[in-house]
């Protein structure tokens, strides 16, 4: 009846708990309450922890028929992690949080198996256009032409960029000249 999951550090098992032999012994108004101690008890001693906690959807069974009439069994799965037994209905929905990381998982190993195929495709095609280049009857032995670059064209020159040129032929000249005055502002005057 154990069950052990992927973690190393959680164990998983499945009973069908009796409640209705101890339930009948309490007065009518505490039988739902007895039923979630008596669930407790019996958790912590087949857990072999001290530690137990009831999950939402096995509460409301417990309490769907009111305080007086609870459920004579409940089949539960129990889930003991990090010394902390969790109590839960069988047929109970699983986690969001769970799903959404179930979910992702899911979704990443399905966009890596697609990218895989469409690489597989990809060569493939490449190979069969590498082979029915070859096999062509008019390129017997010819490797399969390459496109041809264009050819670049030179720049003319704009009437804005030719004063550009010039300017800069001149900009050493008077770099020239300012280094003549500066020396001559420098030297001292008789």
């Amino acid at each position: 009846m154990a069950e052990k999951t992927a973690e190393k550090n959680e164990k998983e098992k499945v009973f069908i708990i009796p409640i209705w032999k101890k339930v009948i012994k309490v007065p009518k108004y505490k039988r739902a309450k007895k039923a979630i101690s008596i669930i407790k008890e019996f958790a912590a001693r087949h857990m072999k922890t001290d530690e137990v906690k009831v999950g939402k959807h096995l509460n409301l069974k417990l309490w769907e028929n009111g305080i007086k009439s609870p459920p004579h069994k409940v089949k539960v799965r129990v889930t003991k992690k990090d010394n902390i037994a969790t109590v839960e209905l069988f047929d109970a929905p699983a986690d969001k949080k769970e799903e959404k990381k179930k979910a992702k998982k899911e979704a990443k190993e399905t966009k890596e198996k697609e990218k895989q195929a469409q690489e597989k495709k990809e060569e493939k095609e490449a190979k069969a256009e590498a082979k029915a280049s070859k096999t062509e009857p008019g390129n017997k032995k010819e490797p399969a032409q390459k496109p041809e670059k264009k050819e670049e064209k030179p720049k003319q020159e704009t009437k804005a960029e030719k004063p550009k040129k010039e300017e800069k032929k001149a900009e050493p000249a008077k770099k020239e000249l300012k280094k003549e005055q500066e020396k001559d502002n420098k030297s001292p005057k008789k």
